[in-house]
């Protein structure tokens, strides 16, 4: 069945993903508690097709996370900011990205280097975006994004970034929050607004806490 097809091509992408990407994944996570602990901000971009709002006050997810809005997020040298272009090429990013590494910003690029590697530039640098950030987090997709091949139907189906960047961005955040502790911050931690109690919790705890220290 296409269900089975579907999980094995999960379960093989998810491994991919360990298997290649768990030093980038520590140097993510290693560089976003840096940048909390000396008082920097971090930033989501539009990652994937919305992955970040899985990250973005959350609960069990940390209250540094903010949503990055072009023309309302004011960015600082020092903060970081993950972007996001499975292709490597998304004129929009790839400027974001450019302009945020010429002012000091740490840029973080979730992309597919598969996918990446096999088309054009399209940014006046002659650049795509793994070629120039600080970090480069590869999703694992295939190129043009799709895993499966099924009989009856032109494209491929089923999209792989998605799945693969929400699980690299959990991933790095259990390395953030494993080494905030280490090294003496407690992160805040959101708990579920609609849990009883939880509402209270983070507006009389964690977001006065975040407010003061930044973490």
């Amino acid at each position: 069945m296409l269900i089975d097809r579907y999980h094995e091509a999960v379960d093989n992408l998810l491994k991919t993903v360990r298997e290649t990407q768990r030093d980038a994944i520590i140097k993510a996570g290693t560089l976003v508690a840096d940048a909390v602990e000396h008082g920097h901000k971090i930033y989501l971009g539009h990652i994937v097709h919305g992955i970040e709002m899985d990250l973005i006050y959350r609960g069990g997810g940390p209250i540094f996370y903010k949503e990055y809005k072009p023309g309302e997020t004011e960015l600082k040298e020092g903060d970081v900011l993950f972007v996001s272009s499975v292709s490597g090429r998304t004129k929009s990013v790839v400027d974001l990205a450019w302009d945020c590494m010429q002012k000091g910003i740490k840029v973080i690029a979730l992309t597919s280097m598969t996918y990446a590697t096999q088309v054009d530039p399209v940014h006046e640098s002659g650049k795509k975006l793994y070629e120039f950030v600080d970090l480069v987090l590869d999703n694992c997709a295939p190129a043009a994004e799709a895993m499966l091949e099924v009989d009856g139907i032109e494209a491929y189906f089923a999209a792989a970034s998605g799945i693969a960047s929400d699980y690299i961005m959990w991933s790095l955040t259990s390395v953030c929050v494993e080494k905030m502790l280490r090294d003496g911050f407690t992160p805040g931690i959101l708990k579920s607004a609609n849990f009883p109690g939880g509402n209270d919790y983070n507006k009389t705890v964690i977001e006065p806490h975040y407010d003061e220290f930044g973490w």
